[in-house]
């Protein structure tokens, strides 16, 4: 199975509708959203995906996002501030990340296959242990044009792709 991971979309919509292109594209069944939607109106555009999201510094309007979520049934889920889920026998943190910290931590612990977070708007795929770090980039005021990017997980051979979604 495909899992598209995304970050800190901060209500761009072109760089949504192109994610969700190349998730489409991909063959991606599930989404993971590392936090930072900030409009509940985003949300919809991922109705075409079980939908797991985290909530990032910037999502202020919780009430609404679970609405959003809640419109979307099936499996799609907002979390809360964290993640554990597992998909394929594989385990997942998931988390936004404003402490590098507390990622390298979680990290640490080898208690989970991927740790993905976003926060820094910058993509990383690091080995901690047994443990894959991932941050699959941003889509507002990244360092480079390099991190605006997605990340494409195949659970079958646990490896990760980061695609970008320039034009």
């Amino acid at each position: 199975m495909n899992i598209g991971i995304i970050s800190d979309t901060h209500d761009n919509v072109a760089a949504i509708e192109r994610a969700t292109g190349i998730f489409d594209e991909e063959g991606v069944e599930i989404v993971i959203h590392c936090g930072d939607f900030i409009a509940p109106l985003i949300v919809p555009y991922f109705d075409e995906f079980e939908l797991h999201g985290v909530l990032g510094n910037n999502d202020g309007d919780v009430a609404n996002l679970q609405a959003a979520f809640d419109s979307l049934g099936g499996e799609s889920q907002l979390h809360g501030r964290f993640a554990d889920l597992e998909f394929d026998g594989l385990s997942f943190a998931v988390l936004h990340g404003e402490s590098k910290a507390e990622v390298e931590a979680i990290a640490a612990g080898e208690t989970y296959d991927f740790v993905c977070y976003g926060h820094h708007h910058e993509r990383e795929r690091s080995e901690k242990g047994q443990t894959t770090v991932l941050n699959p980039g941003a889509h507002f005021l990244t360092k480079s044009e390099d991190d605006r990017t997605v990340a494409i997980l195949d659970t079958r051979s646990e490896s990760v792709r980061f695609r970008s979604v320039l034009d």
